[in-house]
């Protein structure tokens, strides 16, 4: 007799961890939500008060090869923040206010102890955003990953009136590009980060140029939320457009919100490099190119604003703990 246990399958322990999760999820929920975990769906109400034509944006995604970090240092909340951080960022830039998230963990065997530990993430960075946790799907599938691996997605839902919405439409001419920092890699170019770094170090260890943090503290940094600032500038009429430095760096992200016949120019000697992308550059010897496609090299969010408001727009941000800095202008 085989049973599904026997094939690698437990679904007890999939009750327990949906068990030991519904009060963190309860935690993120709004009036909106009317359904508890467990239904065959979520169940939000739409609300479009104060509306005059809403829309809904969405985004889906993933954190990449950063879990590989995660599973070395054996922490798994983190990576939870960094999805739902990424996907509120991904629409937030569009001029979205985040409504509810989902997600998705598969892995070949289930521990609950690391399922609880990433859900509890989400669920922090949910009500730290704002948004429910309304669902999601725990796979336990044999065969398919490495002991102790697992990987994640998420999608967020959010909500924008048309004529509010963040493009490139209201981009021009001498508009200027304020950058805000990063927390570090944020979720994009850790294989080239992981082939480099984990070359000369272990997740553990600790080079006098991280200033006393391991390798892998670094690398974890929480992939931080832009909702605030993004909401605060475009409530003022401030912001032309956004962009969400991800996967490409800044050139390939900027571009995405430069109308046809612009271009734009960016000085990457005003702000100082987070000391782990200078490792990676020397440990590596990798082109510069390479480094600014990769990786946001300390700048996770690009605000482009017009000329006249430049001032004004600093001035809003820094009163909002933000550190701006001017490094580019459209043209």
């Amino acid at each position: 007799m085989i049973t599904y246990r026997d094939a690698g399958v437990d679904i007890e322990a999939g009750d327990e961890v949906v068990k030991r999760i519904k009060p963190l999820v309860r935690e993120t929920f709004t009036p909106q939500v009317l359904t508890d975990i467990g239904a065959f769906g979520g169940f939000f109400q739409f609300n479009g008060e104060g509306y005059d034509d809403p829309v809904l944006v969405s985004s889906v995604d993933g954190v990449g090869t950063k879990l590989k970090v995660a599973f070395k240092m054996n922490r798994h909340d983190t990576v939870g923040q960094d999805l739902v951080n990424h996907c509120v960022n991904d629409i937030a830039v569009c001029g979205a206010k985040p409504l509810f998230f989902l997600d998705y963990f598969s892995t070949g065997k289930l521990s609950k102890e690391t399922a609880v530990s990433v859900v509890s993430g989400f669920a922090k960075a949910c009500k730290e955003n704002g948004c429910a946790l309304i669902g999601g799907e725990t796979a336990e599938m044999p065969d398919i990953y490495s002991q102790g691996e697992y990987d994640l997605a998420g999608t967020i839902v959010g909500i924008v009136d048309r004529a509010k919405i963040l493009s490139s439409d209201a981009v021009g001419k001498g508009d200027v590009l304020i950058g805000l920092p990063s927390t570090g890699l944020h979720t994009n170019g850790y294989s080239l980060a992981r082939k480099v770094l984990f070359t000369y170090y272990s997740a553990h260890d600790t080079p006098e140029r991280l200033g006393g943090e391991s390798v892998g503290q670094v690398l974890l940094k929480i992939h931080r939320s832009y909702l605030g600032s993004i909401q605060l500038m475009h409530e003022q009429n401030l912001l032309h457009a956004a962009a969400h430095i991800t996967g490409g760096g800044i050139p390939g992200n900027v571009q995405r919100v430069i109308p046809d016949g612009l271009t734009f120019d960016v000085d990457y000697d005003k702000w100082e490099r987070p000391e782990v992308f200078n490792m990676i550059k020397d440990l590596g010897n990798v082109p510069e190119e390479d480094m600014r496609s990769a990786f946001n090299l300390g700048i996770g969010l690009v605000m482009i604003v017009a000329e006249q408001d430049n001032e004004k727009a600093q001035s809003v941000l820094q009163a909002h703990g933000e550190q701006p800095i001017v490094i580019g202008r459209v043209k």
